[in-house]
């Protein structure tokens, strides 16, 4: 791409920004397109027309043929459908290119052939995409195509949301709503909305692109579903923030570039804790737009490593024995000028706003934990949570030794008095300054971890929408300042009443902050004398949807409708049984096809080897061979045993017609015969000769991202 690089040059050239609204709209039309985007007011129809006029020409006037909107439907990802211009034909045979107000506000797609939870039947198509102008449009380039990618909402011809942007828009939306509330009782006239921001951390694997093709259970489903370790792992700790490979290097450097481009914020990029595994983190932004822009991250992530002959995969247990891959939501709230309600201040004790959004927060996490969890949780997720390299299932807050002692002081009296100061640390080496500490230390096994002015949910997977986490995030949130503003609104002394408050509520929530070691074993026994929900995989999760209380939360909001919860829970579960029918049905063919000839071929040469040294020499000490031909068939047979097994429970399992209880056999059943084929499978990769062996082994695939 671009020789010399200029990151001022290069931000946000190829986005329909605020800057070019600014340039090239009317002031009328820009302002009050401003006030909808910035302030939350309802959208002005009729500015419509002046906006598509001046998108197009922009778009045009960048190379642009065709406008797509852009949207991401409940299967995790985006999609799009492209429209050029082109509108007619005039008498002289000459084109006439138009974008009216109409096509940028709505379009027509096919409903029914997204999933939908029963919300469109397959007769039943129609679905509209709504445009979203609090996420600017952008320019999407491959090679010399080049598009205008318009953000949008998706719903149904009846009116349900089928998308991730309307509910999380909507949770927004009443998040701001109370936190207002609250922020007038505390004196605060100038504030007109509060947005949640979010950071998003993403983890990733590169591997050569070659090798990826030859490994079908990668290319089928993102993760092995085959691979026995090899002699070296992680055990050294040598790829974590180790020198980047310049294959990797350019790598990041073509993402960074195409990114800042389309005005994401790429910030910190390193190597991960796992050989092969990296990460790329980006500044904050409201939470509508960094969904997007983290999609938008995949997305390049997955086209730039294919233009350098490598595989980005994002699935978050991709190798067994590894570390797997996360998306750590960084979760904070923002005044529109400019206040961070999550920074506590130098004295924390004293910050009564503080203390009670954090109480409120606290609250909210506990009464909503099966939630919470429910936002995390992804098929490739149960490989990874609570595997001592990522948060446990069981949700609790980290809030460090400063808040705790803060915590402590309210619970006991209702008043805190101080708060631990950071202490300077001494290196002992002159040439090196002192160094002030944070006042308390981080925990990287907690799944929701007060990090110094925000919240980090770390439980996300690295495939998953962000969207998700902080639908339920804002919804949550809202109905503790709600709750808190009802009351402190009708108090008599205000100021006492807060304090009664937090107190209150401190104590009646303390049990969801724990800020010891989640990996341990303690831990589980601990939160189970705590009555903590433990859901150790997606499947024990998805209920949460549909409860009393969950139905009560997201419809007093106006966030889901019950019948959008229902669609929901469906739609879970049907990707469940399909994620596991798609890796057991793979396993099945490998094995079948790959596998078991290669240890046919291996046997029957290691048999034929035996008979020809007995022949030459009848004396000779064939034990070994004879050994490693016995063990090599007694692991086929087994191998052979466990296929059957699968192929027979799978063609029962798919005749399941309730999604819940389908979903429930596959875990229950399905999965374990998956695990039961993969163990003669692995040890026969450590007998049979590599050159027989049908795919690159863990070692070749992790170790070996070969120079270009």
């Amino acid at each position: 791409m671009e020789g010399s690089l200029n990151i001022s040059d290069i931000f946000g050239r190829d986005v329909f920004s605020d800057r070019v609204m600014r340039e090239r709209l009317p002031k009328s039309v820009y302002q009050r397109l401003r006030k909808t985007v910035k302030e939350g007011y309802e959208l002005d129809p009729t500015i419509a027309d002046s906006v598509a006029q001046a998108m197009r020409e922009w778009a045009i006037e960048n190379g642009a043929s065709h406008y797509t909107h852009w949207f991401q439907p409940l299967n995790g990802i985006t999609a799009e459908k492209h429209d050029s211009f082109l509108s007619a034909v005039d008498s002289e045979g000459k084109a006439i290119l138009e974008f009216s107000g109409g096509e940028l506000v709505r379009s027509e797609t096919d409903a029914s052939s997204f999933p939908s939870g029963g919300l469109r039947a397959t007769f039943e198509a129609r679905g509209y995409t709504v445009w979203d102008c609090t996420s600017p449009a952008f320019l999407r380039r491959e090679g010399e195509n080049v598009t205008l990618c318009i953000p949008t909402a998706f719903c149904s011809f009846t009116g349900e949301a089928l998308d991730k942007k309307t509910p999380l828009l909507r949770s927004m939306q009443a998040l701001s709503r109370e936190a207002l509330r609250l922020l007038r009782l505390f004196g605060n006239t100038s504030s007109r909305s509060v947005k949640p921001t979010v950071g998003a951390e993403q983890e990733y694997f590169l591997i050569d692109r070659e090798k990826y093709l030859r490994r079908k259970d990668l290319v089928y489903t993102g993760r092995t579903l085959f691979g026995s370790m090899p002699a070296k792992g992680q055990e050294l700790d040598d790829h974590y923030f180790g020198v980047l490979r310049s294959r990797v290097a350019a790598f990041m450097r073509d993402v960074d570039i195409e990114l800042w481009r389309l005005g994401v914020t790429a910030k910190t990029e390193h190597n991960e804790a796992a050989p092969a595994q990296h990460e790329l983190a980006c500044i904050y932004d409201e939470a509508n737009l960094a969904a997007d822009h983290n999609q938008l991250v995949m997305e390049i992530l997955k086209k730039a490593a294919s233009r350098h002959g490598l595989e980005c995969l994002l699935h978050e247990k991709p190798f067994e024995g590894v570390n797997g891959s996360g998306k750590h939501n960084n979760w904070s709230l923002m005044t529109d000028d400019g206040i961070n309600l999550m920074n506590p201040g130098d004295t924390p004790h004293e910050n009564l706003q503080f203390l009670l959004l954090l109480s409120c927060i606290l609250a909210a996490v506990d009464i909503h934990a099966d939630l919470l969890r429910l936002s995390a949780a992804d098929v490739g997720n149960d490989h990874r949570l609570g595997a001592d390299e990522a948060p446990p299932a069981i949700i609790s807050c980290f809030i460090g030794t400063q808040l705790q002692e803060v915590v402590k002081q309210l619970i006991g009296t209702g008043y805190a008095t101080n708060s631990p100061r950071g202490k300077n640390l001494k290196t002992r080496v002159n040439t090196l300054p002192e160094l002030c500490a944070d006042g308390t230390d981080r925990n990287r096994t907690s799944p929701f971890a007060f990090t110094g002015n925000k919240f980090e949910f770390r439980m996300v997977g690295s495939s998953d929408s962000i969207a998700n986490a902080n639908i339920v995030l804002n919804t949550i949130a809202a109905e503790q300042f709600r709750a808190a503003a009802e009351r402190l609104e009708k108090a008599a002394k205000f100021d006492l009443e807060v304090h009664d408050l937090i107190k209150e509520l401190l104590t009646e929530h303390q049990r969801i902050i724990f800020n010891g070691n989640g990996y341990s074993g303690e831990w589980v026994l601990e939160a189970k004398r705590r009555g903590l929900p433990n859901y150790p995989s997606m499947v024990d999760s998805i209920a949460a949807l549909t409860t009393e209380k969950a139905v009560k939360l997201f419809g007093d909001f106006e966030i889901y409708t019950e019948t959008e919860l229902q669609s929901r829970r469906q739609v879970e579960y049907e990707h469940y049984a399909k994620v596991i029918n798609i890796e057991a049905r793979a396993m099945i063919n490998i094995t079948g096809k790959q596998i078991i000839p290669a240890v046919i071929h291996y046997n029957t040469r290691l048999a034929d080897s035996v008979n020809k040294v007995r022949s030459a020499c009848p004396d000779a000490d064939v034990s070994t061979q004879t050994e490693l031909l016995l063990r090599s068939s007694k692991l086929l047979a087994k191998m052979q045993a466990a296929r059957q097994k699968l192929l027979s429970d799978v063609e029962d399992s798919i005749r399941i017609s309730d999604p819940e209880k389908r979903a429930r056999v596959y875990r229950e059943l399905v999965f374990p015969d998956m695990q039961a084929l993969r163990g003669p499978a692995d040890q026969l990769e450590k007998i049979i000769d590599k050159d027989l062996w049908p795919f690159p082994s863990y070692g070749d695939l992790l170790f070996e991202v070969s120079e270009p």
